[in-house]
Order: structure tokens, then sequence, then C-alpha cells
């Protein structure tokens, strides 16, 4: 279509003439000085991502519309291991990872994740936002990414199985089980004689329905909102490790930001971590019996003999020489002697 030169001439006087009116609604649509990606593998109806929306609104709004975090759940922008290295380079600024994967690059980020360690939760958040979660966050610091104050909740483990209900170490032996990309879950597993399968979290539905693996193991909140039930019969709470998310940044990305800015932004997600974890404990609280419903059987255990195979194993003694006394130190002073 050919437009003339006088319908050019009219359509700029037009615009010239209501600029008043429509020039403050371009400038409002293209506020934003800072357009962030905020990446993670979790569901879409995942409290995490519930929250993130949440606080990405408030952040906006605070900001008067300066910074846009934009949110990408479900591994949208990649697996874990892409994800942290386009976190490391600037490809997204934000993402939020567990500390056991993040071990790849930070090695004591795994060591919340010790077997059997944790008994509860007054214990775990002691930790975490005491002596532990500090240690962990200089740590992370040192591998030149920024981390936010609170971590978010993942939760305490349990073991599914489409083949048989895990109630003593000995069902362990030979067992098939996805594990996450990390050394210190198929360090456990093997004390256990498992044959542990290192995939990421997008690809298990598909390993376990095509029988590449009998079980997988995760928080109710994740074996619910991934419809792991769909494809295993039984589920065992082992409550076998706690696991939680650091909310990382690029931090070119974040010091790009003025300071105010920051601190917007910072106190939000912070804020929206707390919330989380108060989500995650409720959903966690109805799970069971919803989960029963879509015909996932459960069963309780005794934590006693799984942490009597995994210290005779020598998986204590192996991991503290690998985390150093320090860290391990730390560890023992919240959760007790292990190993």
């Amino acid at each position: 279509m050919t437009i003339s030169r006088r319908t050019l001439l009219k359509a700029s006087a037009a615009a010239t003439a209501f600029g008043g009116v429509s020039m403050p609604f371009v400038a409002r649509a293209q506020q934003a000085e800072y357009v962030y990606k905020y990446a993670n593998n979790l569901p879409d109806t995942h409290p995490m991502n519930i929250r993130a929306r949440e606080m990405s609104a408030a952040i906006k709004t605070e900001t008067n519309g300066k910074v846009d975090l934009q949110v990408f759940p479900n591994n949208q922008l990649g697996s874990d291991t892409d994800m942290l290295s386009q976190i490391r380079s600037g490809g997204v600024e934000f993402f939020t990872l567990s500390g056991l994967i993040l071990a790849t690059l930070v090695p004591a980020a795994s060591i919340n994740g010790i077997g059997f360690a944790f008994p509860n939760y007054d214990t775990v958040w002691k930790a975490m936002d005491g002596d532990l979660g500090a240690y962990i966050r200089k740590e992370i610091t040192k591998a030149n990414l920024v981390v936010m104050d609170k971590i978010w909740d993942n939760g305490f483990r349990e073991i599914t199985s489409s083949t048989k209900p895990i109630k003593s170490p000995d069902d362990l032996k030979g067992f098939k089980i996805r594990v996450p990309v990390s050394p210190l879950w198929t360090s456990m597993f093997k004390a256990f004689d498992s044959a542990p399968a290192s995939i990421n979290i997008s690809e298990v539905y598909s390993a376990m329905q095509t029988k590449v693996v009998e079980g997988q193991e995760n928080p109710l909140a994740i074996i619910s909102t991934a419809k792991f039930y769909e494809v295993q019969k039984f589920c065992s709470l082992t409550n076998h490790m706690w696991d939680g998310y650091w909310f990382l940044a690029n931090r070119r990305a974040w010091e790009k930001l003025p300071a105010d800015l920051r601190d917007i932004v910072a106190k939000n997600i912070n804020a929206a971590g707390m919330k989380e974890r108060e989500d995650v404990a409720k959903l966690n609280a109805n799970l069971r019996g919803e989960l029963e419903s879509k015909g996932l059987a459960f069963n309780e255990l005794e934590p006693g003999p799984f942490r009597d195979k995994l210290k005779s194993a020598g998986f204590y003694k192996e991991w503290q020489g690998k985390y150093g006394d320090e860290a391990w130190a730390i560890l023992e002073k919240a959760v007790g002697k292990l190993g």
C-alpha cells in the first residue's frame, strides 16, 4: 500500500495537535528503564511463581515502572545447568536455583542437603536464616554472583516409586532413581547402593513414564504441581533432605540498578520468599490427602536406620572432608552431631 506525502503530513499534524493527550500514554508504556528476566524451573502453579508475579508487580509499582522483572517459569529459558550459565553471563538477570545444583559452581551451597541432617523446619530456618545461611551466601558471593538474604523453600524431599514402597535402606538397593544434576545426590544414593541417574527436572516425568527410572525424590509440592502421581504409585515420607532455592542475580545487572532501586527489589524479593515459605508449609499440610485421592499410596518410616547406613558407608565422613571443618562445624551446631 502506498501512503501519500499529504496523508503523512496530516497524520503528523494530528499527532502534534493531540500530543498533549497522547504523549503521556506513550511515555508510560516505555517507562521501564530496567527490563530484567527472572527464570526458574518450577511449574507456573507453584507458590514460587504465584509469589514471584506478585513480587514483580510490587517492584514495578514501587519503582514507578522503572524496573520490570519478567517471570519465566518451568524451564522456559533452558535447563538448570543452562540457566546457571546464563545467570553468570548475563543472559538472564535473576534465577532461583537449589543450593544442591548451585554446588557445581559453589561447593558449599549443597551443605543444607546432607542426608537426614535436619529433623524439622524449625531447625532448617534457624540454620538458614542464621550462621549456616550466612556462610553459604558468603561463598556464593565469592563466585561473583549476588544472592538475596532469604532462601525460598523447596521443602523436605520424599521418594516416590512406580514399583515398591521404600520402607528401609534395603529397599533402595539397585533402585533406579532420578536425582538432580548434583554430586551430593549421586553420592548419597550410591551410599544406599541405589542406581541414581542425573536428569534435569524438565525431563523427569517422561523418564518415569518410559521406565528409564523407577522413581524420583522431590518435595510434595513438586510431586503435585508436576503431576508425578500420574506415573508413580508409592510415596515414602523419607524427609531425607531439605532443599531450598537461592534467589540469585547477575552482578553486572544488579550493579546497574541505582542503590534506591536495589533496595526496593531486594526488599520485595525477600518478602516474597517469606510468603512462599508459608505457602509451601500450608500446601504440604494438605497435599498428602489430595495425593492419596489421586492414587498415591503413602508410608512413613523411621530415619534412624537410613542415617546409620549413611554413617557406615562413610557418607558423612566423605562430605565433611569436602566441605571442610569450618562449614561442617556450623552445620553440626544447628543439627547436632552427624556421622
